[in-house]
């Protein structure tokens, strides 16, 4: 695989398609269908040339972590390539809801009342339903954002039959030092008791045990861009 860990540009084209290889091998594995898993290529940090590069590999669906940063590097990347589906996979503040409804195909980060309710009035305002996932804290890690698995149950309720928000999905990341098949299999079980039908986890080191544990996406940077470049100021 021609991933550049000294953090030259990789081939994407590559990386790409040994990713989705992965992919598929762990879904034969689970005896599931590869089709059934959406690849999120994470270009948080990643330059639009990057970005096109993917894009020209057939890579449709991509996921960023700030709004800031989306706003100075997709839009003109959204008109020329009208196919591809932006996911916002960071952390959402209420006041960039408005931007985040315009930019965003889907919400993998939607984790308290308050936001859940700014992107229902939104979504209203505008006439624009954009798919939400719920994000689950598996670890119950206090520096990490997430519904903790004890409130998911009654949240997504909420979400759902009071607020209103169109909700699809889950999402977790788990913590690194623990086994992540354990969170996985939380959130799955957390999906199927509550109806939802897709699942968001797994990232680059682990995505093949997410694919064998029932994800439906999978959220994968570093193995298709190669190592970050420095973060990108975003105020």
């Amino acid at each position: 695989m021609a991933i550049d860990i000294n953090g030259s540009t990789p081939d994407i084209r590559q990386n790409l398609a040994a990713v989705k290889s992965r992919i598929a091998d762990a879904a034969v594995a689970a005896g599931r269908n590869s089709a059934e898993v959406t690849l999120v290529a994470v270009s948080k940090v990643h330059t639009a040339d990057r970005i096109v590069a993917a894009i020209d590999a057939g890579q449709t669906v991509f996921g960023e972590n700030r709004v800031q940063e989306t706003e100075t590097k997709w839009p003109a990347l959204l008109d020329a390539h009208p196919q591809v589906g932006l996911h916002l996979v960071g952390p959402l503040q209420s006041n960039k809801v408005k931007r985040a409804v315009q930019l965003y195909s889907a919400i993998e980060t939607v984790d308290r009342p308050k936001l859940a309710r700014a992107l229902a009035k939104e979504m209203e305002a505008c006439g624009q339903r954009v798919d939400c996932f719920i994000q689950i804290n598996t670890g119950e890690e206090p520096q990490k954002a997430g519904v903790l698995p004890a409130n998911a149950d009654a949240f997504i309720a909420e979400c759902r039959d009071v607020i209103g928000l169109p909700i699809v999905g889950v999402m977790c990341i788990p913590p690194l030092e623990e086994e992540p098949g354990l969170h996985f299999g939380l959130l799955a079980e957390l999906a199927a008791r509550n109806g939802v039908a897709q699942i968001s986890m797994g990232m680059s080191g682990d995505f093949e045990t997410a694919v064998q544990f029932g994800a439906t996406h999978v959220r994968v940077g570093t193995a298709i861009f190669g190592t970050r470049p420095p973060i990108m100021p975003v105020d």
